[in-house]
């Protein structure tokens, strides 16, 4: 089961993990033994709330699929369990990063006091810098 809030968890029926082999150099290790992560989650067969299937099926991210299936594949540490830690971390951070309501900026307007402020170093700083130049009598 992995939990993602106090009121919302996703049961372990619902994640397909399979052990595949892992790509790249790594010698025998890579030749012999599965230690990928291959996790494939269903949005809309889950048993998630509205707002997050939602949410998740207008994401725009290449580890959902059209037919709404996250596909993770994990194969950065040498052993399965850190794989399979590493996968559902991976999925519960896309879940939590999608459901994430990012609040609107509203464009602001430098006060006239600090225009102001702004306007006189800049003048400051000029004239130290006019002083530094060469004496002439």
């Amino acid at each position: 089961m992995l939990k993602l809030s106090d009121a919302v968890t996703i049961p372990s029926d619902e994640l397909q993990i399979s052990a595949i082999r892992s790509q790249g150099a790594g010698g025998q290790n890579v030749n012999k033994v599965s230690t990928a992560i291959h996790l494939r989650f269903d949005i809309s067969e889950s048993s998630l709330p509205e707002f997050y299937k939602s949410r998740l099926l207008n994401l725009k991210d290449q580890r959902i699929n059209k037919d709404g299936v996250i596909v993770i594949k994990a194969q950065q540490y040498r052993t399965q369990d850190k794989n399979r830690e590493d996968a559902l971390d991976r999925l519960k951070q896309l879940i939590k990063n999608a459901t994430t309501i990012v609040k609107t900026r509203r464009p602001t307007k430098p006060s006239k006091s600090s225009q102001r402020k702004r306007m006189d170093k800049k003048n400051q700083r000029g004239r130290t810098k006019s002083l530094r130049g060469k004496v002439t009598e």
